[in-house]
């Protein structure tokens, strides 16, 4: 248990810490310049870089990896680009597929275990700045996707560091507990938008064909193992929702990070249960594994309501400046 993580006073209740920052938190834009990276199989990723102050061929770079359903516009990470950017580093958001605003060209998407394009577009940034060391922070779904890219490259992976934060790194157990309590208003909300992107693709392709339900079904989808094995594991080749959750899980990757990750979890978090946490023999020596009693998912709110501290912020600072 770490106690470097104290909630702000009247904070610790876990719906609070997750809500907070979406609601309240205001931040500077980044100034950022958007790159269209091309993927392997035609289709293309929306990556919005944002530069430290008198930038270098050294300048260390920091690759983001937002949440489901995040973008450029989530608080936490324009908090994080701005406080990158303060500290000396710069960054860049890497936008799962569809999720800058633009949808992408191919019937496919992006999951939880979705490794190959992060892996395009890292070893592309190493080729353009190969002086430079590089970095990954991954929040919730997008910490899963890193804490396994980072387990399936071992030894050979790019990066330099990497920060996972609320990542759901046992997906079935998530998704159970996200069909429970008020848990379930977190996934009305995400379940809601992920209906309405896939429901765009039916304009684009014959959905129907390649997944075997029409648009009229997916509007009755209400839960993450209907939309899962609906949609996700049938169009990126999983024989069900659970097949998927299975082989997408990070947890089963940890064991083979050989890069010094910090992995940052709270006890409270609404989205999992303890459960999904990993033993002491399910990580390497290159593993911190700080978990806190409170901060919800990615919250993590401390200071005073009224003037707030996004404490991930100068966590994940602080870890990255030693490994730099």
């Amino acid at each position: 248990m770490s106690d470097n993580f104290r909630p702000a006073f009247g904070m610790k209740n876990r719906h609070i810490q997750t809500l907070y920052s979406s609601i309240f938190r205001k931040n500077k834009e980044p100034k950022v310049e958007i790159e269209k990276f091309i993927l392997n199989d035609g289709d293309f990723l929306e990556c919005y870089w944002n530069k430290a102050n008198n930038p270098h061929a050294n300048t260390p770079i920091v690759i983001l990896f937002h949440g489901l359903a995040g973008s450029f516009k989530s608080p936490y990470i324009q908090g994080m680009m701005n406080s990158l950017s303060e500290a000396g580093f710069n960054s860049v958001l890497m936008h799962f597929r569809s999720c800058s605003g633009e949808m992408n060209k191919l019937p496919r998407s992006y999951h939880s275990g979705e490794t190959g394009d992060a892996a395009e577009f890292i070893s592309s940034v190493k080729k353009r700045f190969p002086h430079a060391k590089l970095f990954g922070i991954g929040y919730s779904l997008g910490g899963n996707m890193l804490l396994k890219l980072l387990g399936e490259q071992g030894q050979n992976s790019l990066l330099d560091g990497a920060v996972s934060v609320s990542a759901p790194m046992q997906l079935d157990i998530c998704a159970n507990v996200m069909n429970k309590g008020f848990s379930r208003f977190y996934q009305y909300h995400l379940i809601k938008s992920l209906k309405t992107s896939l429901i765009e693709k039916y304009t684009m392709h014959d959905m129907k064909s390649l997944i075997g339900i029409d648009i009229d079904e997916v509007k009755k989808i209400k839960t993450f193992w209907e939309f899962d094995g609906a949609y996700v594991a049938p169009i990126h080749g999983f024989n069900s929702a659970q097949d998927y959750y299975t082989k997408s899980s990070s947890k089963r990757y940890l064991r083979d990070i050989r890069r010094k990750t910090l992995i940052i979890h709270a006890l409270d978090d609404p989205f999992m249960n303890n459960n999904i946490l990993p033993t002491q023999t399910e990580i390497t020596k290159h593993i911190s594994l700080e978990v806190s009693k409170y901060g919800g998912h990615v919250g993590f709110i401390s200071g005073t309501i009224f003037k707030p501290k996004y404490w991930l912020d100068s966590r994940i600072i602080n870890f990255l400046l030693k490994v730099k």
